[in-house]
């Protein structure tokens, strides 16, 4: 075989493999495309404490919007976030605009119910990536302690799942309401 015979052959065959590796490839991409697609289009994260305060105390920690970012986990994130608060002072209609780092974005967040038992509040996000989430916090008085559950849920748009593939994303945000509950804990118990 001649030598131009031998190279025509080598680069046939390194064609084949590269044909080959990019089939593959493509398969695979196609099919973490189709697996992000396929999981559910909504989102919940969910954690719990117990307190040693009153829910009267717990309320006000969670319903004033300046007490809240004193321990919110978020606002803790970046000590330059820029904030800016609208409407009453608590309760349904106080609204907290904030612009931070990545590890906060830029979005607002705003209570649209309360009861002595609940608050309730609507997280937008602007950035890094824009999200629409509702926020409940629980009070459930038990004996001389108070149950305080954070939950947060929304819908999970694409990039959200695709990224949800890679990193668990129930224990990244539980991770910083742990975070939050526990500063919570610390802020109410010692003024208890």
């Amino acid at each position: 075989m001649s030598q131009a015979a031998l190279a025509r052959a080598s680069n046939h065959e390194e064609n084949t493999v590269i044909k080959t590796i990019f089939i593959i490839a493509a398969m695979g991409i196609a099919g973490l495309l189709f697996y992000a697609a396929s999981k559910p289009d909504t989102f919940a994260v969910q954690r719990s404490i117990s307190i040693k305060a009153s829910t009267d105390q717990l309320h006000s920690l969670i319903n004033d919007l300046h007490q809240f970012n004193t321990w919110n986990p978020y606002n803790q994130k970046d000590p330059k976030v820029k904030g800016f608060y609208s409407g009453p002072v608590s309760g349904p209609g106080a609204r907290y605009e904030f612009e931070g780092n990545k590890d906060v974005g830029k979005g607002s967040i705003q209570i649209t119910d309360s009861t002595p038992s609940q608050v309730a509040m609507k997280l937008d996000i602007i950035e890094p990536f824009e999200g629409h989430n509702l926020v409940e916090f629980t009070l459930r008085p038990q004996d001389d302690t108070t149950e305080v559950t954070w939950a947060m849920r929304g819908p999970a748009p694409f990039m959200f799942k695709l990224v949800g593939i890679f990193m668990n994303m129930d224990q990244m945000i539980g991770r910083d309401f742990e975070t939050g509950l526990n500063s919570l804990k610390t802020k109410a118990e010692k003024t208890s």
